[in-house]
């Protein structure tokens, strides 16, 4: 999993059928100081994260392993909403 900040999203209203109902999300990569990296990636989401906030995102054949993305053609998936994110007991991230 990868550390990101969602940043946008992505519309599209003509798909593969596989991918009708799956919201779709810019994910912009962050270091361990949630400072932006130059990683971005579409990802579909599974947890119903929204823009401005910290998530955990997956890609490859993991993204496929939630029970929203399973036999879907997806590469990036997020899986998780971060509240805080701590290094060796700093608190380098906490939800607002």
């Amino acid at each position: 999993m990868v550390l990101g900040k969602v940043i946008g999203t992505v519309v599209a209203t003509r798909k593969e059928e596989e991918l009708v109902g799956l919201k779709f999300l810019i994910v912009r990569g962050i270091d361990l100081e949630a400072k932006a990296t130059s990683t971005l990636v579409v990802a579909a989401d599974a947890v119903g994260a929204g823009v401005g906030e910290v998530v955990l995102y997956a890609s490859g054949s993991a993204a496929r392993q939630t029970e929203v993305t399973r036999n879907r053609p997806v590469d990036a998936v997020i899986m998780a909403i971060v509240d805080e994110l701590a290094v060796n007991d700093d608190l380098r991230y906490v939800k607002e």
